[in-house]
């Protein structure tokens, strides 16, 4: 009986019986969260915030209007005008100029600001996307590992039974008895360290998708093993080109190189333009213009301690890309070969340790039945096939973990 039962429970397994039909798929979690994630909502704002800078730090100062009047022998206005050659009433206008080229690597620099800024907003969504994978693929591994577990404790229930029965009849030790039921205490155990880690995840996957806690989030679809889709070398092409942080750092140094012209440009004097119509009443109109300068007296204080500060910031920013890309390249190979790993055994599992092992148990099921061999044995093999099972769940969430780890860093463009 135990034995047929068990080669039940293997075919129940391999066909997925455990499927339920209020399976949530993970592309409507990714639209979902991309839509309402506050992670992403405010990089998208902040993004925005940044585009609208290059053209007011392109355009010229607000010019000055200015209203003014000259008594004489009266303080309030008009007094004395027409009769008193000073006496007048005007306006003038001031328009201050940067010195030529100055606005324009000011506008380049913002908008270097930008698109660096639109980089962070892109790193923020992968970000999210990732983590929001990582979770549902560890959600996944919960409900597979528990099932594995529910199954399990129903043939040790059922091993105990018979073991009882055989106890009863002087077949088998007390001893026996005591450690099924202690097996089965332990896959109580697990069942509970299993159901907190799902709230968890479950927890997670409603914070990144902006929903209330306590909503249900429902059992993942099924993973399936895969052999890796790309190369080591292609993850690291496709990580240089498409990196958002790197190419937020590659930003950083354009914008850093305009800085260091602008810092240089400041060697030059800004100006001012003044024109202005003054009314001197039954004597003839006046007329003035003026231009102003600003001299850059202090250049050895100001002006050149500015070019050896924004030389050193371009210097930092170009060792900022120089590690990042190390510090990728090291994760990358990380995940790859964890990824590599995981396809490996799940393989292993699947098609060699489990097989085998159920062969083993089965056999050893049908020799407790007629007394051949010992309840420890069979325990044994009942042990074996119950963790290979729980490893083989665990490395294949395993692989889908390090998986969207690569998309993440790959730029989520893998070849």
């Amino acid at each position: 009986m135990i034995r047929r039962n068990y080669l039940v429970v293997l075919v129940l397994c391999a066909a997925g019986a455990w499927a339920q039909p209020d399976r949530v798929k993970l592309d409507d979690l990714l639209a979902e969260a991309r839509r309402n994630n506050l992670e992403i909502l405010a990089a998208r704002h902040a993004y925005e915030a940044a585009r609208q800078r290059p053209t007011q730090e392109s355009t010229l100062p607000e010019p000055m209007f200015s209203l003014s009047y000259n008594s004489v022998g009266r303080p309030w206005p008009l007094a004395g005008v027409g009769r008193e050659p000073v006496a007048n009433a005007g306006l003038m206008m001031t328009q201050e100029f940067p010195f030529p080229g100055k606005l324009k690597l000011r506008g380049g620099m913002a908008a270097r600001e930008a698109q660096a800024e639109f980089q962070s907003y892109q790193a923020v969504e992968l970000s999210v996307v990732s983590r929001l994978k990582q979770a549902y693929y560890r959600l996944f591994y919960t409900h597979a590992a528990a099932d594995v577990l529910s199954r399990s404790r129903d043939l040790l229930d059922k091993l105990l039974r018979v073991t009882e029965v055989r106890y009863s009849v002087g077949k088998a030790s007390q001893q026996d008895v005591f450690k099924a039921q202690t097996g089965i205490s332990i896959l109580e155990t697990r069942l509970v360290k299993l159901s907190q880690e799902r709230r968890s995840r479950e927890a997670e996957i409603l914070s990144l998708l902006g929903r209330a806690a306590g909503a249900a989030v429902g059992q993942p679809e099924d993973l399936q093993p895969q052999e890796l889709p790309v190369t080591l070398s292609q993850l690291l092409g496709s990580a240089d080109g498409n990196s958002p942080m790197l190419r937020r750092d590659r930003k950083m140094i354009e914008r850093a190189e305009l800085a260091v012209n602008l810092a240089r440009k400041e060697y030059y004097p800004d100006y001012s333009l003044s024109a202005g119509y003054y009314n001197m009443g039954a004597m003839g109109s006046m007329y003035m213009a003026r231009a102003d300068f600003k001299l850059p007296l202090y250049f050895w204080r100001k002006q050149r301690a500015g070019v050896a500060e924004q030389v050193s910031e371009l210097r930092q920013a170009r060792r900022s890309l120089q590690a990042a890309g190390q510090t990728l390249q090291f994760r990358i190979k990380d995940d790859y070969l964890m990824a590599e790993a995981s396809s490996r055994l799940v393989k292993l599992y699947g098609q060699t340790v489990i097989p085998q092992a159920s062969l083993a148990l089965e056999s050893s099921l049908a020799s407790y039945e007629t007394g051949a061999v010992d309840f420890l044995s069979v325990l044994t093999n009942f042990t074996s096939v119950f963790e290979y099972e729980m490893n083989y769940y665990e490395e294949l969430a395993s692989y889908y973990v390090a998986m969207s780890r690569l998309e993440e860093m790959a730029g989520g463009r893998l070849p």
